[in-house]
Formats: structure tokens, sequence, C-alpha cells
């Protein structure tokens, strides 16, 4: 029997347009709310228009989760056709979109929402988990039962090139961020794969491109464990040449089937601004 399975995400998964059409998957975009209008994450709101609007007038935009009535309006109109729908929120200690997308799955039969603890392309990765077992025919009740089970395999974690976003957003304090810009430090923000929460992790001191050398090697050097089918190297905005310096290193240090090199949506960049990069990988337990 053929299963009829949609694989969707939140906009936050910060898969790309290429990874997007090559395994179907839909988004759900989040709600932006930008110097008093309502924009949609990727729809009609990018990443460098945040940045100009804080160039010019120093305001931030604020994130809104998707509300269980919308997520109910949004798969209807799947399962109304008799599909399964398998979607992979923002991970649950960051937003309540899974909670509203579990809500949603109350009302309507053959919803299954996943929880990614996880966000930009740590979410990416579990997406992708479920769309290699829909190419192989499970059922969608299986897939989402396995793919819920690996979330604690994906690793995730960005090197921020400065605070000032963090600080603006009510994330760290000016004190911080001062002492971070006056010993030239480069935190580096990382992933709790057990709930989804951000902790800052080492911090590196010195030029951008030292810190983002010294990461990748901290990340990856002398792992046995790496699931090494792919990997996402992905970015908030930062130059060729600092993407390429990473791609080596990742390439020196791991064999990796796939390097996915994506740029993060609104969401990300709004707290950590431009020149954030993080690689996001699997482990096999």
């Amino acid at each position: 029997m053929e299963h009829k399975i949609i694989l969707s995400a939140d906009s936050t998964c910060d898969l790309g347009d290429e990874l997007r059409q090559r395994y179907h998957v839909r988004y759900y975009p989040f709600h932006v709310i930008l110097d008093g209008k309502a924009y949609s994450d990727g729809v009609d709101l990018v990443p460098d228009q945040i940045y100009q609007v804080y160039e010019e007038k120093h305001i931030l935009p604020k994130t809104a989760a998707i509300n269980a009535a919308e997520y109910v309006e949004y798969f209807k109109k799947w399962t109304d056709q008799g599909y399964e729908v398998i979607h992979v929120t923002l991970g649950s200690g960051l937003s309540a979109t899974y909670q509203n997308c579990c809500l949603a799955a109350k009302e309507l039969p053959g919803v299954y929402p996943i929880d990614s603890r996880n966000l930009s392309t740590g979410s990416g990765l579990v997406v992708l988990e479920a769309a290699d077992r829909i190419a192989k025919g499970m059922p969608a009740a299986q897939i989402a039962k396995e793919v819920q089970e690996l979330t604690s395999r994906c690793h995730a974690s960005f090197v921020i090139d400065t605070l000032e976003f963090l600080y603006k957003g009510g994330r760290c304090s000016a004190l911080a961020m001062l002492g971070a810009n006056m010993l030239k430090l480069k935190p580096c923000i990382e992933v709790n794969n057990a709930d989804g929460s951000m902790n800052v992790g080492k911090k590196y001191r010195g030029s951008l491109d030292k810190a983002l050398e010294q990461y990748v090697h901290d990340k990856l050097d002398g792992r046995t464990d790496l699931d090494n089918r792919r990997i996402f190297i992905t970015h908030s905005g930062i130059s060729d040449e600092r993407v390429e310096l990473v791609r080596r290193m990742v390439k020196k240090l791991a064999d990796f089937q796939e390097i996915y090199i994506t740029r993060a949506g609104c969401t990300i960049s709004t707290h950590c601004g431009p020149n954030t990069l993080g690689i996001l990988f699997m482990t096999r337990t």
C-alpha cells in the first residue's frame, strides 16, 4: 500500500531552496514583526532586510510562534485529501510551536508532530531523517517515532562574531557585550539536544577567522562517532572566503559524504546578527 505522506517543517529549519525541493519539504513560515509590520519568514522578509533596518533605525524584529489554529488550517488541506502529515518543529525548549502543533494534531487525523529539540539546520537534519524514511516507504507513525528518538544525536552550535544583537534582543547584558568586545571574544552558542535550550560554550579569543578554525577543530577532531552522511555549514551572512575556510577545515578533519552550505533565516539572524556561522551534524549514538 502506498503511503500518502506530506513532509513539513517550520521555516526555522533553514534547509534552503535546493534541499527543500529535492526532499519535497513544505514550510510553515514563522511570523516576524519588524518596525510595526507583520512579515512571514523567508516569504516577504529576509535577513539582509533585517540588517538594513537595524543599521538605519537600531531596531530588531520580534518573532512569534505559529498558533494551534493556524496549524489546523495549514494541515487540514492535506488531511482532508487523505494524506498523513509529518511536521518538524523548532525545538520545544525555544518556542511554543511544538506544543501548539500537538494541540492541532489532536483535532486532525494523521498529523505527527516531531520536536526537533533544535534550531536552524539542526532541525533540518531531523527533517532529512524523516525524508529518508518516507522514501523507503515506511508508515508515518513509525517514521515519527524513529525520528523523534534520533533528535538527541543532532549536534548544533554557532560562533558569534558580536554580542550586539543578543544584547539588543535582551539575551545578554551590556556588561557581557562590552567585555566580549574589549577582549575580542567570539562565543560559541550550543544547543542542548536533550531539551533544545541554548547555552554558551567555549569563548574564542582573537580574529573571527582564527576562532572559526579552532571551533571546527574542537567540534570534529578525533571524533569516532560521526554519522558521516551529511553536515551543514550554516551562516547568517558571511563572506565566501570564511565559508570556504570552514569547508576546508571540515574536509580535513572528517570524511562527510555531503557538505551542505545554507543561509540561516530570519529567526537565527535576528538573535545572532551577521557573521555568525555554525557546523551542524549527527552522531551514530
